[in-house]
């Protein structure tokens, strides 16, 4: 089953359910995912419905940081949502793994930071966080230099 069926499966499931919240976050991802399908005329690759689950997480993330301190109730309503949509990604890269793939980069003789993150972004889309590879990168530059 694809992952753009098991959405829409699972949205089906928590309405027959009556499970509001999970209705609420699921619609809303199947809706872009929908969308998405429109726009590229065709049924979207499970790699394409990931990257719509990862612009839904980053979108409610940005919004934690916004709700945080001020209004915590709405922060923990967006925190809720990234656990259901988290389950719903592949298995994450660990550090390390993204560790050794910078270092042979630069091994290679990448100096820069772009060369580097152009070189490790491919090998671990879907699978890590740009910010993440970006850190560590950095860092792994700076102990060249």
């Amino acid at each position: 089953m694809s992952l753009f069926d098991q959405l829409q499966a699972d949205l089906n499931a928590a309405r027959k359910a009556q499970d509001k919240a999970r209705v609420l976050v699921l619609g809303t991802i199947f809706s872009d995912a929908k969308n998405k399908k429109i726009e590229v005329r065709r049924d979207l690759s499970d790699e394409e419905v990931i990257d719509v689950l990862r612009k839904g997480i980053k979108r409610r993330r940005e919004s934690i940081e916004m709700y945080t301190g001020k209004r915590d109730d709405l922060a923990a309503k967006e925190r809720d949502e990234v656990v259901v949509l988290e389950a719903y990604l592949p298995a994450a890269v660990s550090d390390d793994e993204i560790r050794v793939a910078v270092r042979a980069v630069i091994a290679g003789g990448a100096t820069q930071i772009g060369a580097v993150m152009g070189k490790v972004l491919p090998q671990f889309k879907g699978r890590a966080e740009g910010s993440t590879i970006n850190a560590i990168a950095r860092e792994e530059l700076s102990r060249q230099g």
